[in-house]
């Protein structure tokens, strides 16, 4: 019996258009757009019934909290809130505006030290990535052959790819992603008929169809705002792509 993991993106965030470091106290929930774009998710997962859900799970953060009301009734199941796919942990950065928290505590630099945390009581990447691969492992083994809904952050979605593809964790894959806001991926996990070995194979990724009406739109990017490099000097290091902004 196969395990059907799809896991959706939060639509747009207030932290995505403004630079705030957003976690629990700093997240303020869903931009009007936003809104829009979980109405329409939720608007095609009714009509298209394509997604037969017996499990619903979300972030706890407000953004992730929001969209997954909002999408709920379209899949008739009561959201089952799990921490452990929150996005990155930001510790007393957060609220802080991006800026105020750069000065303070040093930019973020998950690319060239995944040992730094973004502020005390944070996590660092490999914390991080560790967090939500154990929270992978423990969602699909507790309803093996179910499928899964998991509404969640751009980092947990990219760490996904780490987990199941069984790629190192020490350091940021060369390979970056971009994920849309309320976008649908979809893993499957299945027996192969030759080795007779359970795997996990990539159905789809960044579906964001329901989305040619509302558009997926360019959001702030927080390195436009965190402090300027001398000249001559590197820029910032770019922490995982978790809430950079959408593309077109």
């Amino acid at each position: 019996m196969k395990t059907n993991l799809y896991m959706i993106r939060h639509g747009e965030a207030v932290i995505n258009v403004q630079p705030i470091v957003g976690g629990m106290k700093g997240d303020q929930g869903l931009t009007e757009h936003g809104v829009l774009q979980a109405q329409a998710l939720r608007d095609r997962l009714r009509e298209t019934g394509e997604i037969q859900a017996e499990v619903l799970i979300a972030s706890d953060l407000p953004r992730a909290r929001q969209t997954a009301e909002i999408i709920a009734p379209a899949l008739g199941l009561p959201i089952v809130f799990d921490p452990e796919v929150q996005e990155f942990r930001v510790g007393e950065a957060d609220g802080m505006p991006n800026s105020e928290a750069w000065a303070k505590y040093g930019p973020p630099e998950v690319e060239h030290n995944p040992f730094k945390r973004i502020s005390p009581g944070g996590e660092n990447w490999l914390e991080f990535v560790a967090r939500v691969s154990i929270a992978l492992h423990r969602i699909t083994t507790t309803h093996a052959g179910k499928t899964i809904v998991v509404v969640c952050h751009g980092g947990v979605i990219d760490s996904s790819f780490i987990y199941f593809f069984g790629i190192s964790t020490v350091a940021v894959p060369q390979a970056g992603l971009y994920t849309n806001n309320t976008s649908i991926t979809h893993w499957q996990q299945y027996t192969d008929k030759y080795t007779h070995k359970t795997r996990w194979r990539l159905l789809g990724y960044n579906d964001t169809f329901h989305l040619r009406e509302v558009g997926v739109r360019e959001s702030l990017d927080w390195r436009d705002i965190a402090a300027k490099p001398d000249i001559g000097a590197d820029r910032p290091a770019t922490p995982l792509p978790t809430e950079e902004r959408d593309e077109e």
